[in-house]
């Protein structure tokens, strides 16, 4: 978080991104698509550069269409109705630097997100998801074993999530292959 927003900054940040997540080892065909707004800093040449030197691709959402930005969206609405986001604002830089900070790691490891079938982004990015949803369809298995007459139909869907994408209706995510755990999953 920085007073000014400024390209340098956001080049920065995108070069410590990708050495924290290891892009440079991806095959440029599974590294991320970089989403952002149609804003000055993200088009700016250095980050165009840094991005291209990085090999990753571009997305930017069009104007006046709210849903291209559908993740920040919700990000957004989740900061502003946790319990300690001040409604008038920050007093310094470093008030929201801390509450920032305190923010993404609540957000990325204890908050369940629906869109992955709650396990935390944390456990999902980490490759934990896997276990922990097969964990849960056989708890539900076991539980509709033990009381049939409390379930009318099927069980929840505990299946990975494989793609996560912007505009699900508009957009065709290519399948991943099944690994053992969703095979364990789908015979179970």
């Amino acid at each position: 978080m920085q007073e000014t927003d400024s390209s340098d900054h956001a080049v920065t940040l995108l070069r410590r991104t990708a050495l924290a997540e290891g892009l440079y080892s991806l095959p440029r065909k599974r590294r991320p698509v970089l989403h952002s707004d149609n804003g000055a800093t993200v088009k700016a040449t250095t980050i165009l550069a840094m991005m291209t030197w990085l090999g990753l691709k571009a997305s930017h959402s069009r104007p006046r269409v709210s849903n291209d930005n559908a993740f920040v969206e919700s990000l957004f609405r989740t900061a502003k109705y946790r319990p300690k986001y001040p409604t008038s604002g920050f007093a310094t830089v470093e008030d929201a630097r801390t509450w920032a900070r305190e923010f993404v790691t609540w957000y990325n490891h204890d908050h369940r997100h629906s869109g992955i079938r709650y396990v935390s982004p944390a456990q999902r990015h980490a490759g934990h998801d896997r276990a922990i949803l097969a964990r849960r369809h056989s708890l539900y298995l076991q539980a509709r074993e033990a009381h049939p007459r409390r379930w009318a139909r099927h069980t929840r869907n505990w299946q990975p999530i494989e793609t996560v994408t912007l505009n699900p209706d508009r957009e065709s995510p290519v399948q991943a292959d099944l690994t053992d755990v969703d095979k364990t999953i789908s015979a179970a």
